[in-house]
């Protein structure tokens, strides 16, 4: 904490209050993006489950138009949404008063824009083939052309959100947009039997759109441009030369993602193509991870330009923590990952999912420099770079296609990525020095009537000069072994406690006034200061991890009034889903209650449930209330301020039963697990219980310990408060809920041990951290 306070004095010496690395601002930042990559997550698994879905109540030529239909949508509202966004995010936090005029302006473009490029293509409509017949008619062509508009406001308000950095609202609206359409899709299939799949779709949007714009420009644009009112906004100018790089670099990236399996298509059969569009469906999901903390590092720099250094220090860090495991699961699993698909994806695809997912490495560091190059308003580097990134990738692949067949484009990412990550690496490291943080144009401008302080010598110098003198640790070192007669003050601020009295919520800086000559020091003094600073450390990291919830739940409001309000509006959310996960959690069960359970006969053929299977076993109520369990833990998590474990906690606990309970309503029963130790042990309980033999023991125990596992796991997530965010730490859990059940089977024979060790690891650790530091006795009283 000295350090921190330093730093903000030396901050204030460089011409303004900077925020702390890690501070609520950086915080934010990394907030933002695992927002955006929770809700990447949330639609790649509902978009999946639609496919299926669609597959299995509509005929395979509706599905073809359907797909032919969305496909032409996406890419006409991507010629404006695609290359639009990136100036959202980078000028919506600096525009200050100006915020709702600009969000205005860039929707009205972009709707001009994409209605008439969709009217030019349903003009030349006979050009594009017969997949698109069905569009011909007038009715079906104005549901095209809106949503077409909808569709690239859509994508722009997840950049309007991000820029207000308010990006935990994109995974809720994208769930209700999954949702949505998946409802739709079914309740479609009867009376639009040939337009159904695009229609739900195309309605679907509304119900993420029309919400979250009321938000947007009622809550939190006013928000925003009341707080910032001061700040200059940008000039039509300024935004007009960002847009003319950018928005050509956007398109070389637009290229580089749709072409590529264009290019597969193309060149192989319908088979291959197949096994490449899924192994790419999945292994881009890495990109979007590194696409969406670049996005949340331009927002968040572009707010104050002083904080890009440490935000790409720490979106490095996190990307480096959070994506070298995923790439590890990913290249080491990958037929695993794709059996359930089919055999022949597992066999085809392993390869281009490996390289895939070993390219998302190097794309990390490509799109933190895209993120950096945005904030310091370099257009013209930025069209560089993602257009040597297009043409390495797509070059290279044409090139590899015919001596590594499919895997070829894989290669192509891998080796097109690193050549583009080497160029970026000094750039990044420039950036990651502090090096022309503000970059041109005059983002860092400070508000009208502040200006910058005169700042002589170098910035270690003023620190110093600002914090006292000696490096951190070599302060506190002298402070726990230091004497009676020093002063902890003058140690961490380099002036005597008489001088300055000792900063607020700052443990190392305890004022200990000097004793007078010839009185006693008394050592416990100094012991009492010792453990309060270790204790206060130790504090730090969960009074910052509630911060945010005192905040919201009205901490910052003077009167109790306020504070009364705030919290009847966080009751009226928290009941309602716990309203609609019970209603929900019923409907799942009570649509089960026709299958034949262990019973009957498992439907298709193989050895185990796959998700094609369960989704074409499964009635469609249950799928409705599968997803919709799913929506509700979402929201627990992002919607609401207070942080009560037991709505996710049960909403988790509702979502993983339902996956757990769907197989075996179907027939499929759990492998038993082998092992002599195993059936030795179990034969004993077995009789113990009076049980005929071992057998449902080593059915049902191993995923009952395995679901069990979350409880501690949760329990030592949360006591890394300070390291993991509320969501973050949710997420985790997610994650490792549904690993465990995709490879349940095989990871069945250490379910009971991993559950022992993490029951016993979560009981030991709060024992280990209470106890006095090696070689220090606990302060004792006066007494003692």
């Amino acid at each position: 904490m000295a350090e921190t306070r330093a730093r903000e004095a030396a901050a204030l010496a460089d011409g303004g209050p900077k925020a702390p690395a890690g501070g609520p601002a950086a915080e934010s930042l990394f907030k933002n993006a695992y927002f955006l990559m929770l809700s990447t997550g949330v639609s790649a698994v509902l978009g999946l489950g639609f496919w299926l879905v669609a597959a299995r109540y509509y005929s395979e030529e509706a599905v073809g138009q359907g797909s032919a239909a969305i496909a032409a949508m996406r890419l006409l509202a991507g010629i404006t949404a695609t290359t639009m966004i990136g100036a959202v995010v980078r000028f919506v936090p600096r525009a200050g008063r100006a915020t709702a005029s600009l969000v205005w302006r860039t929707y009205a473009a972009s709707s001009a824009v994409v209605v008439l490029a969709a009217l030019v293509f349903l003009l030349t409509l006979d050009l594009w083939g017969a997949s698109y017949a069905p569009l011909g008619t007038p009715a079906a062509g104005a549901v095209f052309v809106a949503a077409c508009a909808a569709w690239a406001l859509l994508t722009l308000q997840d950049g309007v959100l991000t820029g207000l950095r308010k990006a935990e609202w994109v995974p809720a609206g994208n769930a209700v947009f999954s949702v949505g359409k998946l409802v739709l899709l079914a309740l479609f299939a009867g009376t639009l039997p040939v337009l159904g799949v695009f229609v739900s779709w195309a309605v679907a949007i509304a119900f993420s759109t029309l919400p979250l714009g009321w938000l947007v420009f009622r809550r939190l644009v006013p928000r925003q441009a009341a707080a910032d009112r001061d700040l200059e906004p940008p000039g039509i100018r300024e935004v007009g030369r960002f847009l003319a790089g950018d928005s050509l670099g956007a398109l070389f990236s637009l290229a580089m993602i749709n072409l590529l399996p264009v290019m597969v298509a193309v060149r192989f059969s319908a088979a291959e193509n197949g096994y490449f569009y899924v192994a790419y469906t999945v292994g881009g999901t890495m990109e979007f991870m590194a696409m969406n903390m670049a996005s949340s590092l331009t927002a968040h720099a572009s707010h104050d330009p002083r904080r890009l250094a440490d935000g790409v220090r720490g979106a490095l860090r996190r990307m480096t923590l959070l994506l070298v495991p995923v790439v590890l699961v990913l290249v080491v699993l990958a037929p695993r990952i794709l059996a359930p698909f089919d055999a022949d994806y597992a066999e085809h695809g392993s390869a281009v999912l490996r390289l895939l997912a070993l390219g998302a490495l190097p794309r990390v560091a490509v799109e933190l420099y895209i993120g950096v190059l945005r904030v310091q308003g370099r257009t013209g580097a930025l069209a560089v770079v993602q257009g040597a990134m297009c043409v390495l990738v797509l070059g290279s692949a044409a090139v590899l296609f015919t001596p590594a067949g499919i895997a070829g484009a894989g290669w192509a990412v891998l080796l097109g990525m690193t050549v583009v990550a080497a160029g970026c690496a000094p750039g990044l490291r420039s950036a990651l020095r502090g090096d022309d943080g503000g970059g041109s144009g005059g983002p860092g401008r400070l508000p009208r009537g502040r200006e910058r302080a005169p700042a002589y010598g170098t910035r270690w110098a003023r620190l110093n000069a600002t914090a006292g003198y000696g490096t951190d640790w070599a302060r506190r070192a002298a402070y726990e072994r230091g004497g009676a007669d020093e002063d902890p003050a003058a140690l961490f601020t380099g002036r005597p406690g008489h001088e300055r009295e000792a900063p607020q919520a700052d443990p190392p800086a305890l004022i200990v006034r000097p004793h007078r000559p010839g009185t006693h020091a008394d050592a416990d003094d100094r012991a009492h200061a010792r453990a309060r600073y270790r204790a206060d450390d130790r504090a730090h990291a969960r009074a910052r991890y509630r911060a945010d919830d005192r905040a919201q739940a009205g901490a910052g409001t003077e009167s109790g009034t306020g504070a009364g309000r705030a919290g009847s509006r966080e009751r009226w959310p928290t009941a309602a889903l716990w309203c609609v996960l019970g209603v929900t959690t019923a409907v799942f069960w009570a649509s089960l209650r026709g299958l034949p359970w262990l019973g009957g006969a498992p439907p298709g053929s193989g050895t185990g449930p796959t998700g094609r299977r369960l989704l074409e076993g499964l009635p469609l109520p249950a799928l409705v209330a599968g997803g919709l369990l799913l929506m509700v833990f979402v929201a627990s998590v992002t919607l609401r301020a207070a942080r009560d474990a037991w709505l996710p906690g049960a909403a988790l606990a509702s979502v993983l039963t339902a996956l757990h309970a769907a197989p075996v309503a179907l027939g499929w029963e759990p492998v038993p697990v082998g092992g002599a130790g195993y059936s030795a042990v179990a034969g004993v309980l077995a009789e113990a219980a009076g049980l005929d033999g071992p057998g449902p023991l080593l059915r049902w125990v191993p995923p009952a310990a395995g679901l069990l596992c979350l409880a501690p796991l949760g329990l030592l997530l949360a006591r890394a408060a300070g390291r993991l965010t509320w969501p973050g730490l949710w997420g985790v859990l997610y994650v490792v809920a549904l690993g465990g059940w995709v490879w349940r089977d095989a990871l069945a024979p250490a379910a009971v041990p991993l559950l022992a060790l993490l029951a016993l690891v979560a009981v030991l650790l709060p024992l280990v951290r209470a106890l006095p530091p090696p070689g220090r006795s606990r302060p004792t009283g006066p007494g003692g």
